[in-house]
């Protein structure tokens, strides 16, 4: 694999952060592309019915209208969560609303579920499995798995809805509408659930209780924070929006422990916030991720973090005497995120 990004950094960097977003993603689709990341049989796993290459995947909200999965894909990672996408097109919150604290290689964030909408995105998902998959493309389910995003806090009164009455009716009616879906239950996507950070212990108690109640899949850990650290710039935090990045990364995995704990390790968890390092994705999985995402990570390192994950990952499985990462799972779940940082 070719490395450009050193050569292209500083430019992205001198950008306005969403334009530099626009112009990587035409870059992608354009096949501008860089291909590799790290095949080791110890890094495959199976989640969700389905056998993932390795356990690492690109988080929500990088691809919000599905435009350049084949792209990234080859990047090597295992999987990818396209989205969040919304039903109708919307324009989102107004700019500027992306902004980056390079000293600590984070972001806020109040972008507001900007998109081209359901038709549009769907429509790519379809050509994507349709090239990639053959005709057996046209016969599978859109998704392996469909996540529930009500932990961003970049629209008014969505994370109201991770309050257990209304969560409890929200989960209900999905589970029924995906039951009620014209495919073998072995071919549904399974459902996954999206929280924030921001729970108190009680909130998380709740959450957990009627993940497990409803039967879902898996949860996703974390959202980004409202929380604005005494480390981050000064000049950012009167910005509204969700943090990302590594100043999250704590907070991330202490909440990832509490909700593997809270559910008795019952429950796959796809962990993600401030992971941009093997060490850091070690230290989720150990935690009680099943499966890890990176992101603003993705932004900083640029697209060889891919292989130096999985490479570092494998090598961890090793000098743990394990024979696959599935088995490092939760390992360390008692210890606190710093002490095991």
């Amino acid at each position: 694999m070719i490395n450009l990004y050193p050569l292209a950094r500083p430019f992205l960097m001198a950008m306005d952060a969403e334009r530099a977003h626009r112009l990587t993603l035409r870059m992608l689709a354009t096949g501008f592309a860089p291909t590799g990341g790290y095949a080791d049989d110890v890094l495959k796993t199976e989640i969700f019915g389905h056998v993932f290459q390795n356990p690492l995947g690109l988080a929500a909200g990088f691809d919000k209208d599905a435009e350049v999965i084949a792209p990234v894909l080859d990047m090597g990672f295992g999987f990818m969560e396209a989205g969040t996408v919304t039903p109708l097109p919307q324009a989102g919150n107004p700019a500027p609303r992306l902004f980056r604290d390079g000293k600590n290689k984070s972001v806020i964030n109040r972008l507001g579920f900007p998109g081209k909408g359901l038709d549009v995105f769907t429509a790519n998902v379809s050509n994507f499995r349709v090239r990639h998959a053959g005709h057996t493309g046209l016969l599978a389910p859109m998704a392996d798995y469909i996540v529930v995003n009500v932990s961003s806090p970049n629209t008014p009164g969505l994370r109201d809805l991770q309050a257990e009455n209304m969560l409890d009716a929200l989960l209900a009616g999905l589970v029924a509408v995906m039951r009620g879906i014209d495919l073998p239950p072995v071919a549904r996507p399974a459902l996954l659930l999206k929280v924030a950070p921001d729970l108190n212990e009680d909130q998380r108690a709740a959450v957990a209780q009627l993940a497990m109640q409803h039967h879902l899949a898996g949860l996703v850990v974390s959202n980004t924070t409202t929380d604005r650290p005494e480390a981050l710039s000064p000049l950012l935090r009167e910005e509204a929006g969700g943090l990302s990045g590594q100043l999250l990364k704590h907070k991330a995995c202490e909440t990832l422990r509490d909700f593997y704990r809270l559910t008795d390790g019952k429950l796959p968890l796809v962990g993600v916030g401030g992971i941009a390092s093997a060490d850091d994705a070690w230290a989720r999985i150990c935690a009680g991720a099943s499966l890890v995402q990176v992101y603003t990570g993705l932004v900083y390192e640029g697209p060889a973090l891919v292989h130096k994950i999985l490479k570092g990952l494998a090598a961890h499985v090793r000098a743990a005497g394990l024979d696959n990462i599935a088995q490092a799972v939760g390992r360390d779940a008692d210890k606190s995120a710093r002490e095991a940082a």
